[in-house]
């Protein structure tokens, strides 16, 4: 268990400063609705509705991208999934911000301007270099209590995320709580029956240090999307090459090794695919066994249903089952069959169950499947592969740091 304090240990009636991750594709200068605005609503309707005084803060894209855009939108989403109001003030922590921060009265929600509109937040620095810059000096006075609720973000040393514990009595909201208790579980918790990580997605370095580390607590690892296919390589199959694609050779120069070895040691509890799915000449999914592949002429977008029938197997008989990366481009419906294969095998288990790494969540809702299927399923993405190998969370130790009294003064 975390050694933070969460929302049942906030003093009453207090003034909150609060650190939430609305970070969300945009379209055409549109913001996007999503899964984090309803999963932090819980959050900021919780302390609306105690009474207290709430000030958001949040960041959106990075200078220079697209998505680096005003959070004004996200003041209009976050009131509709929180059913309480939410103001918006164009300003972070300068005179305006502190004027109508000092106006909330008990049970207002005030949004400040992006984060990373500030000098001072992107730069990753030792919190101690964090809590003494104008941002946080400038808007720590005004609070009571600072709550993170970013999980998302805690492995960043951002100056919203690592400065205010410093400066601030700290506690975790309850997307903080919930995804770090879930998360670390596969590390943290005994299971008595068999633990299967199914692994997949386009970031092969991340998984395969996930693999490594986890190598005493899973007992079949399940592999597909990248990862997969540079693990066929290892095992002499002509797969694994970028054609059309930059996701292979450069993650294969850097991984090979690690690779081979994990082959090597404990081959025997990797499952690898035994065929795989293209797009065929006619435009249909078409599919093919690997030991039938001679040269990869295709960029393959799937597992194949012979291996989607092997991995539901492997999970219907697990106690707890992880989840990193998606085994296939389940946006295509022609190649959902992996990942939304084992996703529903997963739902139909009793089992514990983690589903996380990016945009994996989202084959959930768009193949009408049911969250509440699963044990939790993961907003994060970098952190998710942190608390899943037990890497330091930054702005986690700041927590636990701060309820063991370590910043009192």
């Amino acid at each position: 268990m975390s050694g933070f304090r969460t929302l049942e240990d906030l003093p009453a009636d207090s003034r909150v400063l609060v650190r939430l991750d609305l970070n969300s594709p945009v379209e055409d200068g549109r913001v996007q609705d999503n899964r984090r605005f309803d999963r932090h609503a819980t959050t900021v309707a919780e302390l609306a509705e105690a009474g207290h005084r709430v000030a958001l803060l949040a960041h959106q894209g990075r200078p220079g991208r697209d998505t680096f855009v005003s959070l004004e939108q996200h003041a209009d989403i976050l009131a509709e999934h929180a059913g309480v109001d939410v103001d918006f003030v164009p300003d972070t922590f300068g005179e305006e911000a502190v004027q109508t921060i000092r106006e909330l009265d008990a049970g207002d929600v005030l949004l400040l301007e992006n984060t990373r509109m500030t000098d001072d937040e992107l730069p990753e620095k030792e919190p101690e270099e964090h809590a003494n810059s104008d941002f946080v000096e400038t808007l720590a006075p005004e609070f009571d209590a600072y709550v993170n609720d970013a999980f998302s973000a805690a492995h960043r040393k951002h100056a919203s995320l690592v400065g205010f514990p410093l400066r601030l009595p700290s506690y975790a909201g309850r997307v903080m709580q919930t995804e770090y208790e879930a998360n670390t579980a596969i590390a943290s918790r005994e299971f008595e029956g068999d633990v299967t990580m199914v692994v997949g997605g386009t970031k092969a370095t991340d998984v395969i240090g996930v693999m490594e580390s986890l190598d005493a607590t899973v007992d079949t690892f399940c592999l597909g999307g990248v990862a997969g296919e540079l693990f066929l390589r290892a095992a002499g199959y002509p797969v694994g090459r970028d054609v059309d694609t930059d996701l292979f050779d450069e993650q294969w120069d850097a991984n090979e090794d690690t690779i081979r070895d994990v082959l090597d040691e404990r081959g025997e509890r990797v499952d690898l695919a035994s065929d795989l799915a293209f797009e065929g000449d006619d435009g249909e999914r078409t599919e093919i066994a690997v030991e039938d592949i001679e040269e990869k002429e295709h960029a393959f977008l799937d597992v194949g249903s012979e291996t989607v029938a092997d991995y539901e197997s492997v999970i219907r008989d697990s106690e707890a089952v992880f989840v990193k990366g998606a085994l296939g481009v389940f946006e295509d419906e022609r190649f959902k069959d992996g990942t939304v294969g084992v996703l529903r095998a997963i739902a139909e288990t009793d089992c514990f169950s983690v589903v996380g790494g990016g945009d994996t969540s989202r084959a959930i809702e768009m193949y009408g499947m049911d969250e509440a299927d699963f044990s939790h399923v993961s907003i994060a993405g970098g952190a998710y592969i942190r608390a899943l190998t037990g890497e330091p969370l930054p702005a986690v130790e700041l927590l636990e740091r701060n309820a063991a009294g370590e910043f009192d003064d």
